[in-house]
C-alpha cells in the first residue's frame, strides 16, 4: 500500500480565530444562510444510491469543504457523532457540553472513490497526533475519529494506522479514535456548506480556506475536475 505524505498543519494559534468564536460572531451570516437554505431546499438531491463514510477531524466547516473537493463525493453533511447525548446542538457541542465531536457524513460513489481512499484523505488532511485539538480549535469536540460501519472498514482503518506508524510518517503517536458509528446527528442548516456561503468569515479566510488549499496542493489526484485552489 502506498502511503500518502501527511500535510503539515501550521496554524498561527494565538492570532487565529476558532471555529466556535467565529460562528458566534456571525449572526447576519446565519440569517443569510437560512434564506439560502430555503432556496436550496427546492432542489432536493437523491443520495439513496450512494455509500456513506463518517469522519471527525476538527471544525466541520473545514472537513466538509475538503471532502466536497474529492472526486466521487456527491455530498457532505456537517453534524455531530461519537457521543451519548441525543439531539445535540451546536452551542452544546462547541462549548464542550456533550461527548460528541464535530463530524461529517460523506456520500460517495464507490465506483469513483473507495472507502480506503477516503481514509487516506482523512489522515492526509489533518494532524492525527494532536489530542483533542486541530489548529486553533481545542477540546474533545474537535478530536480525531475514524468511524466504521462494519468489520471490514474497521480492519482497514487499523491496518492503515499501523502502516503510518511503522513507516514513521509522524513524529508523534497517532491519537485518532477508531469507533463504530452509532448515531450521526445533522447539524443546524446554517452550518451546511458554510465555507462556500461565508468566504469572508475570519475563520474561513484564515483557517479553513488555507487548510483546503494545502490539501489540494498535496493531493491533486484526488480532486474533482476543475477543483483548483479556493481563493475566494
Amino acid at each position: 500500500m502506498k502511503l500518502l505524505v501527511p500535510l503539515m498543519m501550521a496554524f498561527a494559534l494565538l492570532l487565529t480565530p476558532s471555529c466556535q468564536s467565529a460562528s458566534k460572531n456571525d449572526k447576519k451570516s446565519q440569517e443569510n444562510d437560512n434564506r439560502q437554505e430555503t432556496a436550496k431546499a427546492d432542489l432536493p438531491q437523491d443520495l439513496s444510491e450512494y455509500d456513506t463514510a463518517y469522519f471527525a477531524s476538527g471544525c466541520f466547516w473545514c472537513v466538509e469543504a475538503i471532502f466536497e473537493s474529492v472526486r466521487g463525493v456527491a455530498e457532505v453533511v456537517s453534524g455531530y457523532a461519537g457521543g451519548m447525548e441525543e439531539n445535540p446542538t451546536y452551542e452544546a457541542v462547541s462549548y464542550g457540553r456533550t461527548t460528541h465531536a464535530e463530524a461529517v457524513k460523506v456520500y460517495y460513489d464507490k465506483e469513483k472513490v473507495s472507502f480506503q481512499e477516503l481514509v487516506q484523505v482523512f489522515f492526509g488532511s489533518h494532524d492525527p497526533t494532536t489530542l483533542n485539538r486541530q489548529g486553533p480549535d481545542r477540546g474533545p469536540q474537535y478530536r480525531s475519529i475514524a468511524f466504521y460501519q462494519n468489520e471490514s472498514e474497521k480492519a482497514f482503518i487499523e491496518q492503515y494506522i499501523k502502516a503510518l506508524e511503522a513507516n514513521k510518517v509522524y513524529d508523534q503517536p497517532i491519537v485518532t479514535e477508531v469507533e463504530p458509528l452509532e448515531k450521526f446527528y445533522k447539524a443546524e442548516e446554517y452550518h451546511q456548506d458554510y465555507e462556500h456561503k461565508n468566504p469572508d468569515n475570519s475563520y474561513i479566510r484564515n483557517v479553513s480556506i488555507p487548510r483546503l488549499n494545502r490539501f489540494k496542493e498535496n493531493f491533486p489526484g484526488y480532486l474533482k475536475e476543475k477543483s483548483g485552489s479556493a481563493n475566494h
